[in-house]
Formats: structure tokens, sequence, C-alpha cells
């Protein structure tokens, strides 16, 4: 192995020769593998396309004795890391030119103790490695929409999807996680061991540390669930958006109903005349008894005039992999995001208009229901502040081609800068594609706190690469 560069915590090009990547290899039981290795532009590779960076090193951590060699390493030589579970990130802050990637995507084992109701979970775990070891059993973690999603990243920023209004957020079922310092340090954090640091790490992204194993609390879901989408042509979508903003304002927690625009998906269940025009979807799920949940799907079809709906008793890990499709990686992606507590009159036109002239045929923009469990919770009880929050926008564009580029990112900016006076001013910090200001709107008033838990435990910001909280 020969002398390769790589850049140091000041920003310097520093050259490490053969003997220390040989001790470094003797030290780890994974694979190091630098920019000569036939293997190296694929382990660089994430899911947004639009992340073109080239690490100065990877190595591919094979469990927790690894990352500790490997952050002790890099702190002795000084060195700039990143931290990559499933590579998922919007941002793709797990890459950086230059740096050493701490890779844990190898470590993705999941065991469940299904008398305890509990999961522990590697850090390089996807959505679908978890509900495939917990639905077996008939339990789930509460978690996000997209199967090839990380466990890690998800928990981390806070976590939400189909089940968070009636489980909470997935940050809320963390019961326990162990956590690798920046001094090389192993941890084991919860409510009553190192509590600071598990507060933080739940919301506060990967400013504290690297995580690698995560305790969560498992619930009864499924495995059979009522689900699917309900499809109204665009130009029912105001009226139905008005209806829409009324059944939420009355939804049982087990029921959790977004809205979706954008042009139609090759549906099974929609006329192929439909394919490809502009549509309002309504994805719903029900966490409860088939019947019930029956019932409170039907009221969504009383909303408007639907041109089809997929309505049924599904599988619920083939429900957290219905939007697959249309997250797949390879495509480039630019995400803006706000809060709502409500959708007012004019931010339901201002949504119309903006949807009226997607940049993209894979541009969306999605409204996530939230409110009941996550919003039962304190403010402060976790890093993760938004519990006054009904909506969650996110502005989804998505292309090919870098010569879309400025006009699909354009859109999005102009678009959330139209929507801006209607929402609260804070963001989920897994929606943030851009912009250091984002970061404090994404903790608002725990963003103070947070930085003194980063000055406890990295006081020199080791974990800068990521949505940073710079040490108080």
């Amino acid at each position: 192995m020969h002398a390769i560069k790589v850049r140091s915590l000041q920003g310097a090009v520093i050259s490490l020769n053969k003997q220390a990547l040989d001790d470094l290899q003797a030290h780890v039981r994974g694979q190091i593998v630098v920019p000569t290795d036939a293997n190296y532009d694929e382990l660089r590779e994430i899911w947004n396309a639009m992340i073109d960076r080239r690490p100065g090193l990877i190595v591919r951590c094979s469990g927790t004795a690894d990352v500790l060699q490997v952050v002790r390493f890099a702190k002795q030589h000084q060195l700039l890391i990143s931290v990559r579970g499933a590579g998922h990130n919007i941002a793709g802050k797990s890459l950086h030119d230059g740096a050493l990637l701490i890779d844990l995507g190898a470590m993705n084992t999941v065991r469940v103790d299904p008398e305890a109701k509990i999961a522990v979970a590697g850090p390089g775990a996807t959505l679908g490695d978890v509900d495939h070891e917990t639905q077996v059993y008939g339990l789930a973690v509460p978690t996000g929409i997209n199967s090839t999603t990380g466990i890690a990243g998800l928990t981390l920023g806070g976590g939400f999807g189909w089940t968070s209004r009636s489980l909470g957020l997935t940050a809320d079922n963390l019961i326990a996680a162990e956590v690798v310092t920046a001094e090389g340090e192993r941890l084991r954090c919860d409510e009553n061991e190192h509590a600071d640091l598990f507060w933080a790490i739940r919301g506060g992204g990967g400013n504290f540390g690297v995580v690698t194993s995560f305790e969560f609390k498992l619930h009864a879901v499924g495995p059979v669930v009522m689900s699917g989408p309900i499809v109204f042509p665009f130009d029912q979508a105001k009226a139905v958006l008005h209806k829409y903003r009324e059944f939420c304002a009355s939804c049982p927690d087990a029921l959790t109903v977004w809205a979706v625009m954008r042009d139609a998906p090759p549906l099974p269940f929609l006329p192929p005349e439909v394919h490809g025009t502009k549509v309002l979807i309504l994805p719903a799920f029900y966490n409860g008894p088939l019947d019930a949940g029956e019932k409170a799907l039907a009221a969504l079809r009383t909303l408007g005039e639907p041109i089809g709906d997929g309505f049924g008793a599904y599988p619920f890990t083939g429900f957290q992999q219905a939007f697959d499709p249309l997250l797949t990686p390879g495509a480039r992606n630019y995400w803006k995001s706000h809060n709502f507590t409500e959708l007012s009159d004019s931010l339901i036109d201002t949504l119309i208009d903006y949807a009226g002239r997607l940049p993209s045929p894979q541009s969306e923009i999605f409204i996530a229901q939230m409110g009941g469990a996550t919003n039962r919770v304190s403010p402060d009880a976790t890093a993760y502040p938004h519990r006054d929050v009904e909506f969650i926008m996110n502005v989804h564009t998505r292309w090919d081609t870098a010569d879309q580029d400025s006009a699909c990112m354009n859109w999005a900016r102009e678009f959330y800068t139209a929507t801006e006076p209607f929402a609260t001013g804070g963001v989920y910090v897994n929606f943030i594609s851009e912009g250091e200001d984002r970061v404090r709107s994404a903790y608002g008033n725990n963003y103070d706190r947070l930085s003194q838990v980063k000055a406890k435990y990295d006081p020199d910001n080791f974990f800068r690469l990521n949505q940073n909280v710079r040490p108080d």
C-alpha cells in the first residue's frame, strides 16, 4: 500500500506513508480503500448523485473495535474525518474531498428480543433491514418512508414516518446507544448514564461521536395494515386540500395522511392516460385493526372525486417500500423544507401555484402530517425541538442531468421563499440541503444546550463534517 494524501483538521494536505497505512490495517479487520483501488469509485458513491467528492482514504469498519481504532488513528495524525452510515443524507455530509471516510455500511446487523420488545441495530442498517428483522414478530420501530434510508442518520436527526403520529419519532423510541467519542473512547448512554449525551444524539445529528449501536423500543405493528394512496386530478387540488386540512384536524393518532403533488407515476390502479399528468396524491396509513382502518381510509374518498385509489390491507413491509421506486439512487436531488402549524388558505394557493409548474417530471411537493404522539413530548426533552408542528413540507426536486441543475434548484429556492411567511422558522435537520443558518433553525432554543454538550464531548470539533453544532 503506497503513501496517500489526506486532508488534515487544519486544512493542509498531508502524506500518510506506507508504514502508517500498514499500521492502521494491522489494527482493523475491515477493508482499507485508497483512490487507486478498483472499488474506490463504487464505495464513494452515495444516494444523491449531485454529491461527487473524493475521500483521501476509506475504512470499511467491521465493528466497534474498528471504529475505535480508526478514530484514534485519525486523532493521532490530526486527520479530517467524515462518517457514513447508509449514505442517504440529502446534503452528502458523509463525503468530503481528501478526508478519511469512516464507512459503517458493513455494520448492518439487527438483533431482536421479541419478548422484551427491543431491537439493537448497527449504524449501517437500513430501514429495510430493521423492518425485515422486526416484522417477523409483528413488531416495528417507528421509522421513515423509504426502506433504503439508514437507521443511523434517521435516528440522529429525529426520524418520522407513517407510525410517528401513533408511536412518536424514531429518536423518541431510542432506549440507549453506544458512542465512540472524539477521544477514541466507547461510551454507553441512556437516560441514566451520560444522560446529556443521550439527550443530544436524539435529534442532534452526528456532532457528538460515532454511534455504533442503537437500542430501540419495539411496538406491535401489522404485519398487515390498512394503507395505500388515493389520487385526485390536479384541478381538484385546491378544494381537496381545504377538506384535507379539516380532515386532519380530527384525525385519530392511528391515522396518518400525507399530501403529495407531482406527475402521476404508473400506479397499477390508475388509467394509463393519467400517467404523467399532474395529480394530488393522499397516501394514508392506519396503525390499528383492519376494520377500523378500512373505515378511516374510506372517508378520504369523500374529499373529492378520485381517479383511483389503492387502499387495501397490505404487509407493513410492503407499504414501507411503496415509494422506493421514486427514490432510487443515481438521480440528482435538491430539497428545501419548512415546518407549519397550519395550512392556511394563502399557503394552499402558493402550494398549488408552484405544483402547477414543477421543474422536472420527477420533482414533487409533499406535505407530511405530523402532530399526535410527536407533539406530546416536551420541546426540550430531546434535541429535536419541533413539538408544535402539524405539517412538514419537503420541496423535493429530482432530475437526471447536470444541465438541469440551475432550473430545478432555482425553482425550489423561489418556492421556499414564497412559502416562508407561513412557516414556523424551524426545519427538520435531515431535510437541509444547504445553508449553515438552517442548522440553528433546526434546533431553535435547544441549540445552546447542544453547543454545551458538544464542548464537553468534542471540544475541538473533531466531528465537524455534518450539520455542525459548534462547541460553546
